[in-house]
Parts: C-alpha cells; structure tokens; sequence
C-alpha cells in the first residue's frame, strides 16, 4: 500500500532519540524535559479521593467547572485579569494538544504563521498538517533577543498567527515588557491570532516578572494564552493543560475541540481544582527552580563550558564552543555514549538546522542527580 506522507521531513523526535540514547548507554537523563522526583503527595491523594468520589465518568466538553474556576481566579490574582469560566477557558490534554487544535481551527492553506527560533518542535508540523506556512524569526544565541524590525517586515496580508514562548523553551530567556509593547504595536489594527505559549509561567528567575499576554489589551483581545499543569506541577505524564482566549476565539476553538479528544481526565480534572485553592502551590515554583538552576550553575562554574544563566523554565543551555568544532548533534551523542550524560543539541530547533555549538540541559532534577552530572561535565 503506498500514500504520499503528510509529513514527509518528519522523522522521530529529538527528545526521543536522546532518551532512547541514553537508557540504551545507562546515561544519565538531562534531555527530555522532566523532572526525575514525585509529585506532591497531597496531589496525587487527590486524584485517588476524587475517584472514589465517582469523577469517573466524562467531564463537560471544556473541563471540570471547578477546575476552570480555580484558573480564573488564578489569573485574576497574578495578572488582574479575567477569563469567565463557562466561556472562555477550556482545559486540554496537555498544553500540546491546545496548541494543536488551535492551529487546527483557525489556520488554512497558504495561511503564514511566524514563529520564533529556537522553537519547540509541536509548531512547525501542525501548521504544515493544516496547508500553512511557517515563517520563521531567528533568535541568535547567547542572548536570543528579537529583532522587533525584522517580525514587522515578515508580517503581511497572509499572516494569520503568531506564536510566541515565554518563559522559552529551549534557550531558557524570557520576553520583557518591551517585547510584549512592541509586539502589540505591531500586531495593532490586524487580524492576526497570537498563541501565548506560557506553559513555564511560573519558572521565571532573578526577580524577573513573568509578562502574560493577557497583561496587554490589545494582545490579549486576540491571544490564547497557553498553560501546562505538567510543567507546574512535576507530572508531564498526566497531561493536563489548558487555554484561555475571549469568547468568540473560544468559541471556535472549542468547535475543534469538542471532536479531538472531547474531554479530558476527570479525576484528574478534580484534583487540580481542589489542589489550585491553595495558590502557595505555584507561587514557590520560582525559588524551588532557581535554587536547582543556581546549584547546577555553581557546580559546573569551572568546566570549560561557557554559561549564560537562564531566565526561565527549567532549562540550561551550555555552550561548548571552548571544547570542540563538533556538529551539536554529534556532540550530544558522543557525550551520551562516551560520558554518560544527555542533552539536546540545539540545533534541531533553529532555521536550516544553524549549529551555535550549544546544548540545552534539564535541572528539573534530584540534587543528588544534579551533582552526578557536573561531576561528568566538569571532566569533559
């Protein structure tokens, strides 16, 4: 039987080619994005209590409305703002799945969409399944700050979206206040659709503020805001996110929906709502992440890598530049293999494959992990 591919560039992922690497090399893990330690006993009691209250059967098509309350007054309490529970948020099995179906709901043939690079691998492909176009704007390391010109020169009549990533995985920076102004500026007038990905919105360091799209009128009038309880709550195999957006976008947004998964987890659903009353849950996650950042950053402070400090998320990128010519591919394979530590070599998420002889490392890990694994770098 023969068909022509849908994706014919697209091979395995990244993020499983090095964590297949590395169980095959018993190596230690620092490539896939998650953690290595529990979630929150209370958490998970949670899902068993709510389980046994019968949230087992379909939650309403947009989420469990306790679930989708506690987020509203999540934002109304970190942003002052507000999303109505019944209309404008909706939860998704994963913060992936969001952005799936949004591109799905709103993107057509021919349609352009920028995105910014390094991006997280998700986007690309869902724009191409749906007959559109990406547009990419580079981002140069070490900084990876935006060139404001060079977005308004690429934005014309055939764009339709633009994706953004703050905190950003995988370089680790941040948007600024300026960026989210001049982002508005330029978005102003048009009918571009922005997707928020803020899926590490409370892994943000050094007294740095996280800058919401919601924060900003205009952008917020046109944004999905994009969230992950994975990342936030140390269970990515859950899946559970969620999106919020004013009512007409949601109402689009959920058209899709409603025949892509319908509903999600339940139980799930539940617990998060009932554990989200406390908001000391998500408000320690800066200091819990930037004392991992810090350790891991101090232990390998004599290695011959070159280090930028992250900003955000749990994600360290390393320049290596100092050590060998190496393609970063090759690189990160090598030090699976040979030294017995993963990573992701950056150059997977950058325009025409550009190699900044960098890698990105997780710190959302065990100290005891976090030691092991400057003891290697520090060798190399």
């Amino acid at each position: 039987m023969q068909h022509n591919s849908k994706l014919p560039n697209i091979g395995t992922t990244i993020f499983t080619v090095m964590s297949t690497l590395a169980n095959q090399h018993n190596a230690l893990n620092l490539s896939q994005g998650f953690p290595n330690f529990k979630s929150d006993q209370k958490l998970m009691d949670l899902v068993t209590q709510a389980m046994n209250s019968d949230y087992n059967q379909y939650a309403p098509m947009a989420g469990n409305i306790d679930l989708r309350t506690a987020i509203a007054n999540k934002f109304s309490l970190l942003y002052q703002t507000s999303y109505h529970p019944e209309t404008e948020i909706t939860i998704t099995a994963g913060a992936t799945q969001a952005i799936y179906t949004i591109i799905s709901t709103f993107i057509r043939p021919n349609d352009e969409v920028i995105i910014f690079r390094p991006a997280y691998d998700c986007y690309e492909p869902a724009i191409e399944l749906n007959g559109g176009k990406t547009i990419s704007v580079q981002l140069n390391a070490p900084n990876y700050k935006v060139d404001w010109h060079e977005v308004k020169q690429k934005i014309n009549s055939n764009t339709k979206m633009v994706i953004i990533n703050t905190p950003q995985n995988p370089s680790g920076t941040v948007f600024t206040k300026n960026d989210m102004l001049q982002l508005q500026e330029i978005l102003k007038g048009t009918n571009i659709i922005l997707i928020s990905d803020e899926v590490y919105e409370h892994i943000i360091f050094d007294d740095e503020k996280h800058q919401s799209a919601c924060f900003f009128p205009d952008l917020k009038s046109r944004s999905f805001v994009v969230a992950s309880f994975g990342k936030t709550f140390h269970n990515t195999g859950w899946k559970v996110g969620y999106c919020c957006a004013p009512k007409e976008l949601m109402d689009e947004f959920k058209k899709v929906h409603q025949f892509n998964v319908f509903c999600v987890n339940h139980p799930t659903q539940k617990a998060l709502a009932d554990y989200l009353q406390n908001p000391e849950h998500y408000l320690g996650l800066s200091e819990f992440y930037q004392q991992k950042r810090d350790l891991f950053l101090s232990l390998i402070k004599d290695s011959r890598f070159k280090i930028t400090p992250a900003k955000g998320t749990y994600f360290q990128v390393l320049d290596y530049s100092e050590i060998t010519n190496e393609h970063d591919v090759d690189f990160a394979k090598r030090l699976t293999i040979d030294n017995k530590i993963a990573s992701i070599p950056m150059s997977v998420f950058n325009e025409n494959n550009i190699d900044n002889k960098v890698l990105r490392f997780c710190f959302a890990k065990t100290d005891e992990t976090l030691v092991k694994a400057a003891n290697i770098l520090n060798h190399i």
